[in-house]
């Protein structure tokens, strides 16, 4: 570089007094400042620079995903909750591998990741007897004459595979769960995609940093010619070029120059302090952990106590985020299969069996165990209980036969 620059002054005549081919006083700036360029929104930029790469996406979407595979389901008929049924063995083993909370743990994933999670059901006699969550990025909503999903095409490697969205009997081979988007028909809306914007501020961020600290921490700045004469436009233009081949973007943060002929360097941009990089960050962490619903001190990011305690953040988790979310897969999956099985079948959360929720848990069997105008099954229905043993005992042998022979 050097020496390109040195032929640049050692070459320099003076032009024609006719000409105007000098600038007085002439000075080069080095900025990075120009368009931003934000991140694809397609699923596997948003997973890449997202889920694989940002710390606090990542810790979001496995806190929220985790969450939602802890909540146990509940089969119920009416009121009368179920313990034996072929549903409740599928879901011990949707994939015959893995176990519930790990499928639910991937159908939570795919929604928070990309908008969109796809569960395809093998099928015999129209029963259900396995379910594989599909990626998102290798599925294609196919729409039919009148807009709605008419199939699927799923591609792997090249190949591509039509699922009809209905069947002959029973299910449909494919269940899409999609999150509210107002702009597409067909597709969802991922919580990454809404908070790109942040989540891009805060990947430059630490790339900028990582540049500077890799180059000595250099700010930019403007590089003035101090010599007798001004440069000529040759020498101007060509000496811009090199500034920005060589010294601009990220990749080239904090480079060094080296200077001769007159030249000097005067900093002008504002140092990585002034800029509170840390700050920047933190706000951008904030906004991401806003678009997932987390409570940002569960994230660990400084500066936020919009909560009294960490157990009081910990349960507004729970009650505005990870709930909504498992009963939204829930229900789905039990409208999905149930009706294979019958009417009056239903999918719920054993709210009992999540620790977070225990103390709500204990304020309203208090008040309800205090209600001395409600009787033992009103009590038990209260707080969710199906009919007592005894209940149950006192219903005609028949009516209890016939329901159970529903199903099985």
């Amino acid at each position: 570089m050097s020496g390109r620059w040195s032929d640049i002054f050692r070459q320099r005549r003076a032009p024609p007094a006719e000409t105007k081919a000098n600038r007085p006083g002439a000075f080069v700036a080095l900025s990075s400042a120009g368009r931003p360029v934000w991140s694809s929104t397609d699923y596997a930029a948003l997973a890449r620079m997202g889920y694989m790469r940002n710390p606090f996406v990542h810790r979001a979407v496995r806190m929220l995903a985790e969450g939602v595979g802890q909540v146990p389901w509940f089969l119920k008929d009416g009121v009368r909750d179920i313990e034996h049924h072929p549903f409740l063995e599928l879901m011990r083993r949707p994939d015959g591998h893995g176990g519930a909370a790990a499928f639910v743990e991937q159908v939570a994933g795919h929604l928070l990741v990309a908008g969109n999670a796809y569960v395809e059901a093998s099928l015999i006699d129209g029963r259900p007897v396995a379910l594989h969550v599909l990626r998102p990025d290798r599925m294609r909503v196919v729409s039919g004459a009148d807009g709605w999903p008419a199939a699927y095409d799923y591609t792997v490697d090249g190949r591509v595979t039509r699922i009809p969205a209905a069947a002959g009997i029973g299910p449909a081979p494919v269940l899409h769960i999609r999150t509210f988007h107002p702009l597409d028909d067909h597709y969802g809306l991922a919580p990454i995609e809404a908070a790109l914007t942040s989540l891009d501020i805060h990947n430059a961020a630490a790339a900028w940093n990582k540049a500077l600290l890799d180059n000595a921490a250099r700010p930019s700045g403007a590089l003035v010619y101090t010599g007798a004469n001004g440069l000529t436009d040759d020498q101007f233009e060509r000496l811009k070029k090199e500034l920005e081949s060589g010294y601009q973007g990220t990749d080239n943060a904090g480079r060094p120059l080296v200077l001769e002929g007159g030249l000097d360097w005067k900093a002008m941009a504002l140092s990585p302090k002034d800029m509170d990089f840390v700050e920047a960050r933190n706000m951008a962490a904030r906004e991401i952990a806003l678009a997932f619903g987390v409570p940002p001190m569960l994230l660990g990011i400084p500066g936020d106590a919009t909560y009294a305690n960490y157990q009081e953040a910990n349960r507004a988790l729970w009650r505005q985020t990870i709930l909504p979310l498992a009963r939204r897969i829930a229900d789905a999956v039990g409208g999905w299969l149930l009706p294979a099985w019958g009417d009056g079948l239903a999918v719920d959360l054993d709210l009992d069996q999540i620790p977070a929720l225990l103390s709500e848990r204990d304020g309203l069997w208090e008040r309800v165990g205090k209600a001395s105008f409600l009787s033992e099954e009103e009590k038990r229905a209260a707080v969710g209980y199906g009919p007592s043993d005894k209940a149950r005992a006192d219903r005609p042998a028949s009516a209890a036969g016939a329901e159970e022979e529903r199903w099985t």
